[in-house]
């Protein structure tokens, strides 16, 4: 269930960075001028209150775009099969629409969401959309092979819950301030690097240093993003069971931990050079930057409601 995340992230990031490269190419060809400074030299040399203005503006504008896309993103990356309810359908696939409109009344939810299916043999779901009303909850086909009907309820009532919490929303909003901080800091940055080569130089080594700087602390910036995220997630799991039940949703996490550890036994058989390449358990690197929480206190904090 990170592919809300990650997609609403990398699309963020990319959506930043055409900001930054389409505002060069303006500045360059029509003369504006994009570099912030006031002519002083030294940190006080920069204009930092049109600097603010256009990190807000640029962090926010750049948000609320990765928000509104986010479903028609996430249905090209995962090649996602929405599923229309009035059409003919498979039993499976009747089986996964009924239990996301379903559950999605008993949310409280006007609109039902858009149902779909991936091809891929993790067991994941996920749940995107600018709205409630334009929002899509879709599955993966290896939870549907590898969990039962209970855990199948569960995780679906989980996703339905952060459609009914407005997270994406929430996300959009804390993803905005953290935006503007990147701009801010990437062309304070930039502007300091810059100062440091020759003026024939200038421009190039600017425009390059902002891209980088910008990833970088969009990075970092995605650290705060994961915490808010993993607090989201310990709501979810407490709305999923209240829509499915805490039975069904304490054992969707335990299906969802059994088939983790059956993929880390799977890696500890793999011959050396292709463990090398994975990641076995969680550092506290990790950690920080992982949208959910340890699943063992996800169903601690599920089975203390």
């Amino acid at each position: 269930m990170v592919k809300r995340l990650f997609l609403f992230l990398l699309t963020n990031i990319l959506v930043l960075t055409t900001i930054v490269i389409v505002w060069s190419l303006i500045t360059t060809f029509t003369g504006i001028s994009g570099t912030f400074e006031n002519g002083a030299g030294g940190l006080g040399g920069i204009d930092y209150g049109s600097l603010l203005v256009f990190s807000l503006l640029v962090g926010f504008i750049g948000s609320f775009f990765s928000l509104a896309i986010s479903r028609w993103i996430a249905k090209k990356m995962m090649n996602v099969k929405v599923l229309d309810p009035n059409a003919p359908l498979s039993q499976q696939e009747r089986a996964v629409v009924d239990k996301v409109h379903r559950l999605s009344r008993a949310a409280g939810l006007m609109h039902m969401p858009e149902v779909g299916i991936y091809q891929s043999a993790e067991v994941n779901a996920f749940a995107t959309g600018p709205t409630k009303k334009r929002s899509l909850v879709a599955v993966s086909s290896g939870l549907l092979q590898e969990l039962d009907d209970d855990a199948t309820e569960g995780v679906i009532a989980h996703e339905i819950t952060h459609v009914a919490n407005g997270d994406m929303v929430t996300m959009t909003l804390l993803q905005g301030i953290v935006n503007t901080f990147v701009v801010f800091l990437s062309r304070i940055a930039a502007i300091l690097v810059s100062r440091l080569v020759r003026s024939e130089l200038e421009f190039v080594v600017r425009f390059a240093a902002v891209i980088i700087f910008q990833i970088l602390f969009s990075i970092l910036g995605s650290i705060v993003v994961s915490a808010f995220s993993r607090y989201r997630e310990y709501r979810a799991d407490h709305g999923g069971a209240d829509l499915a039940g805490r039975d069904k949703m304490t054992h969707a996490l335990q299906s969802l931990k059994a088939r983790t550890e059956m993929a880390q036994l799977n890696d500890r058989n793999d011959d050396a050079a292709v463990q090398t390449m994975k990641i076995n358990g969680k550092s506290a690197l990790i950690t920080l930057f992982s949208s959910h929480p340890d699943i063992d206190d996800r169903i601690k904090r599920l089975e203390q409601k």
